[in-house]
């Protein structure tokens, strides 16, 4: 497979949302996942607002309403659901198994891709599919199975976190035509509208509007600062990038590295420990990944 730009910033953003997923983690043990979500969403609107303003206030590229619409629907999936249910999801498994789980994403992408933009699937991706999906399954399992009260709420975090993988690859494809022609930066802050907007409507209706703020509880800035411009604003950029530049297919497979960053920097940063069983999910889940990269592009 060549590697070209779109490849490239696929890689970075693999890279960039590793990072951000162990800071998230650190700062799940004190902000509730939808509280941690707004406050990193709005962190990374108020950065790009002045950068979309100066670029495009003068000559806003022509959209019509139904992709403007479609664009912020995308990102009310992604932001709003999709990440308010990967950090309850990371709060219950622990960022060594989300990192695993997040494997789940390409067999996805490749699913949508194949029913909704014509892009073809071969055999070797059918066994990718099966190999990612077995190493998901030997990662998220419980030590003593699926029984219990700890292993229900294991069970739950699973579900939670596949959920929410099933999300962002939906909101991905759907937003992927809109990508290849219009300018990045500004895809990227209407699906951040939406995102937010989404997350007030969430809020709203379950009478938590006042729980999007941290209030009185302890919340480490300098590492919500740097997790929402390093794991959200530069990781979503690029992901967008990749997807604009490369085929949804091809992006989605080069962001399952991530998946390794995480596992690393968990042992490393969380002191999570590196089983054998992760390193056997991690085998099989890459295993996939190079199937599917035999692709024909």
């Amino acid at each position: 497979m060549r590697i070209g730009f779109g490849e490239l910033l696929s890689i970075g953003s693999a890279a960039a949302w590793a990072a951000g997923v162990i800071m998230y983690r650190r700062l799940g043990e004190t902000l509730p996942p939808l509280t941690l979500n707004f406050l990193k969403n709005v962190l990374v609107m108020a950065l790009l607002l002045p950068i979309i303003a100066w670029l495009y206030a003068a000559h806003p590229p022509a959209m019509g309403a139904a992709q403007i619409a479609l664009a912020m629907f995308s990102g009310l999936l992604g932001l709003a659901l999709a990440d308010t249910l990967y950090f309850a999801a990371l709060n219950a498994v622990g960022a060594g198994r989300m990192g695993v789980m997040g494997n789940f994403y390409s067999p996805f992408v490749l699913t949508l891709s194949f029913a909704f933009l014509g892009e073809r699937l071969n055999g070797m991706q059918g066994l990718g599919f099966a190999l990612v999906s077995a190493g998901v399954l030997v990662v998220a399992r419980p030590q003593n199975g699926w029984r219990g009260a700890d292993s229900a709420a294991q069970r739950r975090g699973a579900l939670l976190g596949v959920a929410s993988i099933a999300l962002m690859a939906i909101g991905i494809v759907m937003v992927k035509p809109i990508l290849e022609r219009q300018p990045l930066l500004w895809v990227t802050g209407l699906r951040m509208l939406g995102g937010l907007g989404g997350m007030l409507a969430i809020a709203a209706l379950r009478g938590q509007l006042s729980q999007l703020l941290p209030g009185r509880r302890r919340t480490h800035w300098p590492t919500l600062v740097a997790a929402a411009i390093v794991g959200q604003g530069l990781a979503m950029v690029l992901w967008l990038g990749g997807y604009k530049y490369t085929k949804a297919s091809v992006a989605a497979v080069l962001n399952e590295s991530a998946s390794v960053f995480i596992l690393l920097f968990a042992a490393w940063w969380l002191r999570e420990p590196l089983t054998r069983r992760g390193a056997i999910g991690v085998t099989l889940t890459l295993s996939g990944v190079v199937c599917m990269l035999t692709q024909g592009n």
